[in-house]
């Protein structure tokens, strides 16, 4: 039996406050707000996943709240971990989200739909996401950048696995509707599953941001469009001086210099979630201890989805009798 998760016609209002936040990020992304491209793209389909909440954490950790002050507003610890996990969230959820569409098409079974989605989660994230992002910031190969980031982003997944894994199961085990991707249903789920999955894997990417084994958050002044060419960026620059590559001439006019004046010449070196490469630092130790704990993390999300889930059901199959679920003829 399915039973509704909340009123449809609440459904519909997230729908439609989703839409309105998802179109005012993507104008201020692209109209005032100087954050790096592939950033931009992120912060937009991570707000389409999760709705006004996306916009909540744009606006609160990354939206320039004047002109020419983004790279002190997003230079704090917190902020640079929040642009990492929105990173994370963009490539790894849309994975598992196109997956999930997919394997409900074909009508797999959970307990072999979440596998999938795990996998493709970790492919789009690491070969999208994380590797061409990296390979322009850092002025590597493909090849290279493919190397760094595979641990940084199997961290990263496991924790937003652990997170979207029981939320995704438990939900579409109350109401089978959510397991496709023609039903309303399936993006309530696919919502709510990526707002746990960034609130599990903040911590984990912190942690990544913090020992520079992921980047943060960002900005095209400093760093250019792509995450820049190192030629546009001088780290030893000395603060309150334009670097090169910014073209700061000297302004024709009082608004202008008012303007100018108030642009940072922040670096990658000044941002420490941008100044990547220090993970040669964290010892091979800690590493492996982080890495277990991401799998620990994963391994009771499977747990909380065994227990409380369906990992049997597949689309249009009858509904099982699961803990504190209701079947025909019972009592709720």
């Amino acid at each position: 039996m399915n039973t509704p998760l909340f009123p449809e016609y609440l459904l519909w209002v997230w729908f439609a406050l989703t839409a309105l936040s998802v179109a005012y990020v993507a104008w201020d992304l692209f109209t005032s707000t100087p954050e790096m491209k592939v950033m931009k793209y992120g912060w937009v389909l991570v707000t389409l996943y999760t709705g006004p909440v996306g916009l909540l954490i744009y606006w609160f950790s990354c939206r320039e709240p004047a002109p020419g002050t983004h790279e002190q507003f997003v230079a704090p610890m917190w902020k640079q971990a929040v642009g990492s996990t929105i990173h994370c969230a963009a490539g790894d959820a849309t994975g598992i989200i196109v997956a999930a569409a997919i394997t409900g098409y074909f009508r797999l079974r959970m307990g072999v739909d979440i596998w999938v989605e795990y996998l493709a989660g970790f492919v789009f994230g690491l070969f999208i996401f994380q590797a061409l992002f990296m390979k322009d910031m850092m002025r590597m190969s493909y090849g290279q950048a493919l190397r760094e980031s595979f641990l940084p982003e199997w961290m990263s997944m496991n924790a937003m696995m652990a997170g979207m894994l029981p939320t995704m199961v438990i939900l579409m085990s109350r109401d089978m509707r959510a397991m496709e991707a023609t039903s309303p249903w399936f993006w309530a789920v696919m919502s709510a599953a990526t707002l746990v999955g960034v609130v599990v894997s903040y911590p984990v990417n912190y942690w990544l941001v913090k020992n520079q084994l992921k980047h943060g958050m960002g900005t095209e002044r400093a760093l250019g469009k792509g995450g820049a060419s190192r030629e546009e960026v001088s780290p030893a620059a000395p603060a309150g001086r334009p670097m090169a590559g910014m073209h700061h001439a000297a302004p024709a006019d009082p608004a202008a210099s008012l303007h100018a004046g108030h642009t940072m010449a922040a670096s990658a070196h000044d941002m420490p979630g941008m100044a990547m490469g220090g993970g040669q630092q964290v010892s091979s130790g800690r590493k492996a201890v982080v890495t277990v704990l991401t799998l620990l993390m994963l391994a009771v999300g499977y747990w909380l989805a065994a227990r409380y889930g369906d990992l049997s059901m597949r689309p249009g199959e009858p509904m099982m009798d699961m803990p504190g679920m209701a079947m025909p003829g019972h009592q709720m």
